[in-house]
């Protein structure tokens, strides 16, 4: 009996401090900076982000966005028996443990599930959601809590106009377990390391990991790469589960900027109403954008069950990869 993964449930939390474009504007100002709401919107269709408080980690965030997957699953925390988080913002920058672990004991989970995190930066919750999907499909495990979780806001610099209006916190999950009928379909995933520089965070100046760091993009590399590799692999990923575009019934784009992401819809032949679109409220969450995005859909009706969806991410490594889905 061939064995599958599904998505039995979904959730996601943002922190309470929701900052819009003027806010953060003045805030700027009073730094030298200037920008403004027209100027942020005009390069990346984002009008708000959401900002976690002093002491609000990444495994907070997670836990959050956690408790509510596992409550649409119906299944309770002693039922996992993995936990991946995808974090470029761990609770422990540069060190250990990681933050799956912190989650787990956050969680309560007492029967020595395994726990990991994913670096794959934007791409981490494809990474992750692949990496899930093939240990349920080997048998190794059954039921896996699925994580992307950030608080960019405590790597960027602020005296950065061109990256600090762009990325926000966030989690996102979904919790995958072993099923009889066709879950995730495909996943194709990819790096290529020679493009490390157009999107990281350099060692400070005393060469220590990245603790203390800010976050670097050269935001036209990343760009110009973006649209080429997201339609790539999206072709890729239908041509392996033998399918079409026209087979898809959404698009979930990694939210970071919405000219890549329409770009990759035109691309596809997608019209622009198939596709997920929150990055004007949440910015860039990094790993968690796409799960943050899948939620939002799930639970406002637009995905049902049945339904294909198409979900796809870049980040720094350079990483890209897409997974296809039935919900």
């Amino acid at each position: 009996m061939t064995v599958y993964s599904k998505i039995i449930g979904t959730g996601s939390y943002l922190p309470a401090r929701r900052v819009g474009n003027d806010e953060l504007a003045a805030e700027l100002a009073a730094k030298g900076i200037e920008t403004s709401d027209e100027w942020i919107v005009s390069r990346s269709g984002i009008s708000a982000r959401h900002y976690a408080a002093a002491g609000q980690n990444s495994s907070d965030l997670a836990v959050e966005a956690a408790h509510r997957a596992l409550a649409m699953a119906g299944k309770s925390p002693a039922e996992i028996d993995m936990v991946i988080v995808a974090s470029s913002t761990p609770d422990f920058q540069g060190s250990f443990p990681s933050t799956a672990c912190i989650v787990q004991q956050k969680l309560g989970m007492l029967n020595g599930s395994a726990a990991f995190d994913v670096q794959a930066v934007c791409s981490g919750f494809v990474y992750a959601l692949a990496t899930a999907d093939a240990f349920i499909k080997s048998g190794m495990h059954r039921t896996v809590l699925v994580i992307g979780a950030e608080v960019f806001s405590r790597i960027l610099n602020f005296e950065d106009r061109t990256t600090c209006v762009l990325f926000g916190d966030g989690a996102g999950a979904v919790v995958l377990t072993a099923s009889q009928e066709p879950g995730i379909l495909a996943s194709k995933l990819h790096a290529d390391g020679t493009h490390a520089d157009i999107l990281s965070i350099p060692p400070n100046p005393a060469g220590s990991p990245a603790s203390g760091g800010f976050l670097h993009m050269d935001g036209q590399a990343v760009f110009k790469l973006a649209v080429t590799v997201l339609e790539e692999v999206a072709v890729e990923v239908l041509a392996a589960a033998q399918m079409q575009a026209c087979d898809v019934d959404w698009l979930i784009p990694h939210q970071a900027n919405i000219r890549i992401m329409k770009s990759t819809a035109k691309k596809l032949g997608l019209p622009i109403e198939r596709m997920v679109v929150t990055v004007h409220e949440h910015g860039n969450t990094s790993a968690a954008s796409i799960p943050l995005a899948l939620d939002l859909a799930v639970r406002d009706g637009r995905i049902k069950a049945g339904d294909n969806i198409l979900m796809e991410g870049v980040g720094g490594g350079f990483t890209w990869g897409a997974i296809l889905a039935r919900m």
